[in-house]
Parts: structure tokens; sequence; C-alpha cells
């Protein structure tokens, strides 16, 4: 495990400042509390291989002990990057950037559309109006499925989507800014997703080893 060369602090930042904005300076710079001796310790981020791990500085001094072939996992994995120097964040970053989101975006909630006495029709409706689960398949997001969105959020920034309990759900890039889309008809790609929490079970095998 190393620091990040100046052209991959770069790559990474870049990325991550698009879904926070002025609001990386919290990320990169916050403070954690060491309860059992009172120090204040600094979030770093650091490289194992191709993959980002942010974790506080005290953590990653002790895991410099370790060798790196028998080292897998250290902090949270923020993202990975590809071959040609790209960096793309991973869906264990969501509980990381998502308080510091600069844009948001919320899906409908399950089931507001109409309740029907008969239990059969009930759960008909409950299943088609489901408007998370395209989401949480891996599907992009349709303007027909967004319940709130930020105002000025302008076309190619990133965005996390939210359920409307306020649990975050994935992030992507929005297809339009906020003004474009409300003029588009319901079927008209909104966001394109990137992450998603259903991720936890479509690639529980593969999610943390490649």
């Amino acid at each position: 495990m190393r620091s990040l060369t100046e052209e991959e602090t770069k790559t990474l930042f870049t990325k991550i400042a698009n879904y926070t904005g002025s609001s990386l300076s919290q990320l990169v710079a916050p403070t954690a509390t060491d309860g059992a001796s009172g120090e204040v310790d600094r979030m770093v981020f650091r490289i194992q291989k191709d993959r980002v791990f942010y974790m506080p500085l005290k953590l990653a001094n002790l895991a410099v002990s370790i060798p790196r072939a028998s080292l897998l996992s250290v902090g949270t994995m923020i993202g990975k990057f590809t071959k040609t120097g790209k960096f793309r964040l991973a869906l264990t970053s969501l509980d990381i950037i998502a308080p510091h989101a600069r844009y948001r975006l919320w899906i409908k909630p399950n089931g507001e559309s109409a309740y029907h006495t008969n239990q059969i029709v009930n759960v008909f409706v409950l299943i088609n109006d489901c408007f998370t689960v395209p989401f949480l398949y891996g599907s992009n997001v349709v303007r027909a499925h967004i319940a709130r969105w930020s105002e000025d959020a302008p076309e190619h920034s990133g965005c996390i989507v939210y359920s409307m309990d306020d649990t975050p759900l994935g992030f992507g890039v929005t297809a339009r800014s906020t003004a474009e889309i409300r003029k588009l008809d319901p079927t008209a790609i909104a966001l394109f997703r990137q992450a998603d929490v259903g991720e936890y079970l479509r690639e529980e095998d593969t999610l943390f080893t490649t």
C-alpha cells in the first residue's frame, strides 16, 4: 500500500468533486478522534494495486507493516483505477460521498398511486408501482420515477439517489439538467446509473475481488 501520486490524486479528486463540489475539502481534510488517547487523526487516501482506500492516517501507518501481497483491504474502498488511468467510484464509496452530495435525486415511494380492498389486486398495484426496484436492478432513472430533484442540477453532473426516507440508494450522472428534464416525456432518462445498493446482492461474489 502506498500514497497516491500527484496525477492519481488529481484524477481521484476530480471524480469525487463531480459529486461533492466544494464539500470535497471536508472529505479530504476531516479529523477523527481516537477515543482511547484523545488524539486527533486526519483521513487519507491510499492505493493498493489499483484500488483506492480511505482511512485514518493512524490506520494507514499500521497497514504499512503488512506485506502488499497479504493485504486485501483496509479502511473503506473508494474505487479503482482502470488500465487506461481513469478512476471509477465503487458502490462502497456511497456512505462517504452521500453526506457531502452537491446534487440529490429522490425516487418516488412504492405503491403511492392506489390502494384496493382486494388483497390480490393490492399486491399487483404495489409490485407495479415499485419505482425504486428498476434502479436497484441496475437500470437508469427515468423522469416518471422522480419525486424530487435538486433545482439547480446541471447536465452530466454527479448525483446521489435517495429513497423518500433519505436513505442513499446509489449514484449516477445526470442525463439532462433539472430544467430540461421537466420538458421531456415521462420515459426520458433523467440519470445514468453508476452504482446502486442492489450490487451488494447481484455482485456479491465479485464486488470486492474484481
